[in-house]
């Protein structure tokens, strides 16, 4: 078995830490996006894993959804960064 890392927001958006804490404090549509990635990104870590069981069409479903869910939070950090 490979080794699966997950795509934890934290990881991703490292310089960004602190934003993405605030926006989740006081963006309720971002803190939805933020919950929502995180159950679908442990989902697909899961399979990855092989600690559950998955057809690969629901496999695929769900690493599209997380993208997607990464695109929209992606947008709204980037939106809210300061302007340097």
């Amino acid at each position: 078995m490979s080794q699966h890392t997950p795509n934890e927001l934290t990881e991703i958006f490292k310089r960004d830490r602190d934003l993405v804490t605030q926006l989740k404090g006081t963006d309720g549509h971002f803190a939805r996006l933020a919950d929502e990635y995180h159950e679908v990104n442990r989902q697909v870590h899961r399979i990855e894993a092989e600690a559950e069981a998955a057809s690969d069409e629901r496999f695929e479903t769900l690493k599209k959804q997380r993208l997607s869910l990464l695109d929209q939070l992606t947008a709204i950090v980037s939106a809210a960064r300061p302007a340097a």
